[in-house]
């Protein structure tokens, strides 16, 4: 059996495949930021999972609830990419809104900002072209306005926010109302 680093090498001080591909195996924490090699991270969602819309929900939903959207967009960018055409609108910008709210818990302000307005305009753009009221059992309108919500809040205070406590309900409302 080889070992785990079989098959890659530090290129750069990156991780890299024999092709040259960043194949990043150092250990992340609940919001996604790399920790020292040894140190116990947090479980990575795995890439690639074709999942029912409402699976991709519950998923996500569950990893929001636990303060993990860098785990919940991963989520999304699969149904992103696997889900049919019609659907990628939805899908890329709630992956934007949990990158959003990844970068506000991380004290990313701006960033965090800039992604929760994208993913809301994103969300809208696509809720207003699909006759569905609740796709999926989710609320895009309660969703849009959380995050435009959440992104004034931050901007105005200019603090991290705790990521568990103030995830969407993407079924409507908040996680705390």
């Amino acid at each position: 059996m080889g070992s785990a680093s079989e098959g890659r090498a530090a290129v750069g001080g990156r991780d890299r495949d024999e092709e040259g591909r960043a194949r990043n195996a150092r250990p992340r924490d609940g919001l996604g930021r790399p920790l020292p090699y040894g140190e116990h991270g947090v479980a990575r969602q795995p890439e690639g999972v074709v999942r029912r819309p409402e699976e991709t929900v519950a998923e996500a939903q569950a990893l929001l609830d636990a303060g993990k959207p860098f785990h919940a967009h991963e989520v999304f960018e699969d149904a992103w990419k696997s889900g049919p055409d019609q659907d990628r609108g939805l899908w890329r910008g709630l992956a934007q809104l949990a990158v959003g709210l990844t970068h506000t818990a991380r004290g990313n302000v701006t960033g965090g900002v800039r992604l929760l307005r994208r993913g809301a305009g994103a969300v809208e753009e696509w809720a207003a072209g699909d006759a569905r009221s609740r796709p999926y059992g989710m609320d895009p309108v309660g969703v849009v306005a959380w995050a435009r919500e959440l992104a004034a809040e931050v901007e105005r205070d200019a603090v991290a926010v705790d990521a568990g406590d103030r995830a969407p309900r993407l079924s409507g409302g908040t996680a705390d109302g």
